[in-house]
């Protein structure tokens, strides 16, 4: 937690200041900084924890055959960020090899779960047996059931063709749901859903690094977290919900 909140500060502090932009696509940005509060939480972390591996968005460290595993985003919505939005957030999972009950294609399954956003101070936590809290509160997921009440993220994938195959899945949604949201952060998406201000949420093409920490926070906040791999890297697409309206949520194809 030490490390989220430090790497937190950082963003805080550099929200509305001039941006150093390393790549840009048509959808995505990515930040000298990014690079920068990775280096900063790898840094933290292998202080204390010096035999466990780092797999981030920018980079690994470490062995990456290692039984443990940290899982980090170290900004979860740059594209907000980059623009000034304060909508943002870090993400640091836990994970360990367990091949027999993993959670993903590599073996692994997330243990511990921390998100923290920095602009609104919330910090959410989660420890695989346990609750799900918020700033230290435990959480749970509603229990709407019904599409009409509901409000649902979503999120559409960065190349083009992913974005126009989730385009009939978001005419689908908005017109059976109370409201659609797309937010920017994979990571507070998650924890949203967690918390009960959405319902559900939706990803047809999402990275590891933006799901580890947030779907076990979902799971120990009572709430379903269905993912799919992908062929690519750490990718794949995504329901997260409440359960109860699970059923009703076609899986993104």
């Amino acid at each position: 937690m030490a490390a989220a909140h430090a790497t937190g500060a950082v963003m805080r502090q550099n929200l509305r200041e001039p941006k150093k932009i390393n790549a840009v696509s048509s959808h995505d940005i990515k930040l000298a900084l990014d690079v920068q509060c990775q280096r900063l939480i790898d840094r933290r972390l292998h202080a204390k924890f010096p035999e466990i591996a780092l797999l981030g968005e920018e980079g690994t460290a470490r062995d990456q055959e290692s039984e443990l595993r940290w899982v980090v985003d170290p900004i979860d919505g740059t594209v907000n960020y980059t623009y000034g939005i304060p909508h943002a957030c870090v993400s640091i999972a836990l994970q360990e090899r367990n091949a027999e009950d993993a959670d993903y294609e590599d073996g692994y399954r997330t243990m511990v779960g921390v998100v923290y956003d920095p602009f609104c101070d919330e910090l959410w936590t989660a420890i695989r047996g346990g609750p799900a809290r918020l700033n230290g509160k435990v959480i749970h997921a509603s229990r709407r059931r019904r599409l009409a009440d509901s409000i649902v993220s979503i999120g559409f994938a960065k190349n083009r063709a992913s974005l126009e195959g989730a385009l009939p899945y978001f005419v689908w949604l908005a017109r059976r749901v109370r409201k659609i949201r797309m937010m920017g952060s994979a990571a507070l998406g998650l924890t949203y859903v967690a918390t009960g201000r959405f319902d559900a949420y939706i990803e047809r093409g999402i990275n590891l690094w933006d799901i580890a920490a947030g779907g076990l926070i979902i799971e120990c906040a009572g709430g379903e977290f269905w993912h799919e791999f992908l062929s690519g890297q750490h990718k794949f697409r995504m329901v997260a919900s409440n359960g109860a309206i699970r059923p009703r949520l076609p899986r993104p194809k």
